[in-house]
């Protein structure tokens, strides 16, 4: 049930990280949302993400896994049916905020499932890999759903994953969970401590610029691949069947290799493949070379989220969802970060980006110093 439980509320939150870019095409013909707008409320949701993995941390590790977890489902199903009722730009843009909230304590709530389940001839690093790659697959599906299924109707789409997210608060709630550790109470020095602990600002550090890289994949390798003279549907098919699935792929790959080697030393050669497979992807214009640099790329970024997240649990147990917290706001702060800066840099020009998006690498390289550092 443990198992289960884990698996439905990350597959949730991977629901909820391709709910915008699902919805936002018939949302802005509905509400003549400009792009201005529509960046302002990719925004809200990016904040809402930081302050749901920020504070329900500390909820976390007085009242328990199920506490933050359930409060985190419970305001992503109301975000989610709000949406089906919203009836403007501004309403769209708070139940946004509210759904990132209820995101960010999902991932946090469901990360702090795996250090409890014990899976055979799987390290707690290599369980966290393997629940994590059910995020990759909830991406996939909705946007597949949308398309295939409800022919694009966000309405439909939000009863669906409504339903969903109901499920997996009602196996939340019946399934025993991991009880507060019983050795701290909510005190703001003690958060202060961890916000100066050398090593969660690494862990924190790894991944702002792992999520600055990895959106910055996910929201301008396309428009790279157009620039290049890649037709849209192949550059697509490329972002899909090439990072999303070395994404999947990689997860699988990772978790046996991580009964034998130490997730630090995972992280660190994930960082140097990153390096080399997300450059050499930006200088490919050919369809074929690009998928497969592409689908490596997304290989050597599979390990780097969920890995990341078990160091921090192991190096601070008794304020383990408190740490994971503060962590994946940092990544959530990658995420706000990222594209603006790629824009900046890339100007007016769509070619542009192929300089702009040397922020991979660069970031990837960053990873990697950070990674000698743990």
């Amino acid at each position: 049930m443990l198992i289960v439980a884990a698996v439905l509320a990350i597959f949730v939150y991977g629901m909820i990280a391709s709910m915008l870019g699902t919805i936002l095409p018939d949302f802005s013909k509905k509400f003549k949302m400009s792009p201005k707008q529509n960046g302002n409320v990719a925004m809200s949701q990016a904040i809402g993400l930081m302050i749901g993995s920020f504070f329900v941390g500390p909820l976390m590790d007085v009242q328990g896994v199920k506490t933050g977890l359930l409060l985190g489902l419970i305001l992503v199903a109301v975000a989610i049916f709000g949406l089906r009722g919203a009836g403007g730009y501004s309403a769209v843009a708070g139940l946004m905020m509210l759904l990132g909230v209820g995101g960010g304590a999902v991932v946090v709530g469901a990360n702090g499932l795996p250090p409890a389940i014990k899976m055979e001839a799987l390290s707690t690093a290599g369980v966290f890999n393997v629940l994590n790659l059910f995020f990759g697959l909830g991406g996939l599906v909705t946007p597949l759903l949308a398309a295939r299924l409800f022919q694009n109707n966000s309405q439909k789409l939000l009863v669906f994953a409504g339903g969903i997210i109901i499920a997996a608060a009602a196996i939340a709630g019946i399934t025993e969970m991991p009880p507060p550790s019983g050795k701290v109470a909510f005190d703001p020095s003690q958060v202060g401590s961890l916000l100066g602990n050398t090593t969660l600002i690494l862990l924190a550090l790894t991944l702002f610029v792992y999520v600055a890289a990895e959106v910055g994949v996910w929201n301008w390798l396309v428009r790279h691949l157009i620039a290049q003279g890649l037709p849209e549907a192949k550059a697509l098919t490329i972002l899909s069947l090439g990072f999303a699935l070395g994404l999947l792929l990689g997860r699988v790959a990772v978790s046996p290799i991580l009964t034998g080697v130490s997730p630090e030393r995972v992280l660190s050669g994930a960082a140097l493949l990153m390096v080399i497979t997300t450059y050499l992807m930006l200088q490919s214009s050919n369809p074929g070379t690009a998928q497969i640099l592409v689908f490596l790329a997304g290989i050597a970024m599979a390990p780097v989220f969920p890995t990341t997240l078990a160091i921090v649990s192991a190096r601070f147990p008794d304020m383990a969802a408190t740490a994971t917290g503060i962590a994946v706001t940092a990544g959530w702060a990658g995420l706000v970060t990222s594209s603006p800066i790629i824009g900046s840099i890339a100007g007016d020009d769509p070619k542009g980006l192929k300089k702009a998006l040397l922020l991979l690498p660069a970031a990837s390289l960053i990873m990697l110093l950070v990674s000698f550092g743990l």
